[in-house]
């Protein structure tokens, strides 16, 4: 006889009790278990007793096979999927409401017009969808299927039918199975979902991108099994108030996770953009005081970016420290760095920073440019425009050495920048001396301080 399994699972991150909690042990949630059919199996099968085809094969009869990639219309997902999309590979988007996660899917599906593409929504209706396939411009594709549904047992009956080359998912929490009583959203329907469509992945061969909503805390709603199912994870990052999109792996089983993809939102959609450096940093007519350019690493991509800071007397009696796209910790780091090694008095001053273009910067190579641009807003002297930065600042007021140094160089001297200043321990790195921009090497923060005026 079959056997009915249910268990407690908490709606914030998926952990599973045998007995109702009012705190959840994993995340600190309250009033999150709610209870789920987890499964309805026969005691053989639930004791293992299922027959396997699979034999155990030696190691070295084992052979390789090449991935078959399709090539993709949009160079940058080429770039982030390691070569071009696998086969019969499962991918999952993440990103915060409205960023761009829909708009990228249904572009990708509309610009492949040597495959049949289905695009199930069950957020949308067939009309709505017609509607933004208008404004993306590929309202006429014929490869392209809608089909607005959410039961899933329909989705792959419908995707045995059309039998298509590329299937996308919008999105797995509102797909729901009839396998299980929960509703859609819930963890076990997630989890459940997610294995049926990489099951459906691997025996059609047919690739399957998977959109997912994220909770508040930036992380993918859903249970971790998600994640672990899948064969990549992109990630969105940007402010929906800046036009400018990051999509970062997180994981790939076919090729690095060490790149980003990085896209202009437009009226018309998503639009690559294959030179960040020079959309990130804005020539002004004029110099102005607390600006520099920073060149940074971000995945496997070299580009430069734009700092900008304010520097000003503090209104009231606590002063105000402010960073967009940089992280506040660090800047007041370097705020008690410049204190106390280089004496200058912002213990009193209200500090701004800001990142041009709503970029999040991580790379601690980004310090002296931070720097630069805190100590040009409080002498009110404005630093060079063709001058670049990379190194990072110590405690001891030290310029430490940074990675990939020949990369943020070249990047700097292409994009025609006339000097460059770095730690002077990378001045041990051989390649250095075949480039023709200035390279100036520092290694105090004092030291840099009588370089810049």
């Amino acid at each position: 006889m079959s056997k009915t399994k249910k268990a407690y699972f908490c709606q914030q991150c998926g952990y599973e009790s045998a007995k109702w909690l009012g705190k959840c042990p994993a995340c600190g949630e309250w009033n999150t278990f709610i209870e789920e059919t987890v499964s309805k199996s026969s005691p053989a099968q639930a004791a293992g007793g299922g027959r396997s085809s699979s034999k155990p094969v030696r190691i070295n009869d084992i052979s390789i096979e090449e991935h078959n990639r399709i090539l993709l219309s949009n160079n940058e997902m080429n770039r982030l999927l390691g070569g071009g999309l696998v086969a019969g590979s499962i991918a999952l988007i993440g990103g915060e409401p409205g960023i761009g996660k829909s708009t990228l899917s249904l572009q990708i599906a509309l610009k492949q017009s040597n495959l049949k593409t289905l695009y199930v929504s069950g957020e949308e209706s067939a009309s709505q969808i017609k509607l933004r396939a208008e404004r993306l411009g590929g309202g006429n594709n014929s490869n392209c299927y809608i089909l607005p549904e959410t039961l899933l047992e329909n989705i792959l009956l419908q995707a045995k039918e059309t039998n298509p080359d590329f299937v996308v998912i919008d999105s797995i929490q509102t797909i729901y199975t009839e396998r299980l009583d929960s509703s859609p959203g819930s963890v076990s329907q997630i989890r459940e979902c997610a294995a049926m469509l990489m099951r459906y992945a691997k025996e059609s061969n047919t690739p399957v991108f998977v959109i997912g909503h994220i909770t508040k805390d930036g992380s993918i709603a859903g249970p971790k099994i998600l994640e672990h199912i899948v064969d990549v994870v992109l990630q969105f990052e940007g402010d929906s108030n800046y036009i400018y999109r990051l999509l970062r792996s997180m994981k790939n089983r076919f090729g690095s996770t060490d790149e980003i993809g990085i896209f202009e939102m437009t009226g018309s959609g998503l639009r690559e953009v294959s030179n960040p450096s020079e959309v990130l940093i804005t020539r002004h007519d004029e110099s102005l005081s607390g600006s520099s350019v920073a060149a940074m690493i971000d995945g496997a991509r070299s580009f430069l970016i734009e700092i900008q800071a304010l520097v000003s007397t503090a209104a009231y009696g606590t002063p105000q420290r402010s960073a967009t796209g940089f992280d506040v910790r660090r800047l007041n780091m370097l705020l008690a760095v410049l204190e106390k090694r280089a004496g200058f008095r912002l213990a009193v001053k209200d500090v701004f920073l800001n990142v041009a273009g709503g970029i999040k910067v991580i790379d601690p190579a980004t310090d002296l440019a931070v720097v630069s641009s805190i100590l040009s807003s409080t002498a009110d002297i404005p630093v060079p425009q063709d001058w670049c930065f990379a190194g990072e600042a110590g405690l001891s007021g030290e310029i430490r050495p940074v990675n990939r140094i020949v990369a943020r160089v070249s990047e700097a001297e292409k994009l025609g920048f006339k000097k460059i200043f770095v730690s002077k321990y990378n001045r041990k790195t051989p390649e250095l001396s075949k480039f023709k921009i200035d390279i100036q090497y520092v290694s105090k923060i004092s030291e840099l301080t009588e370089k810049l005026f």
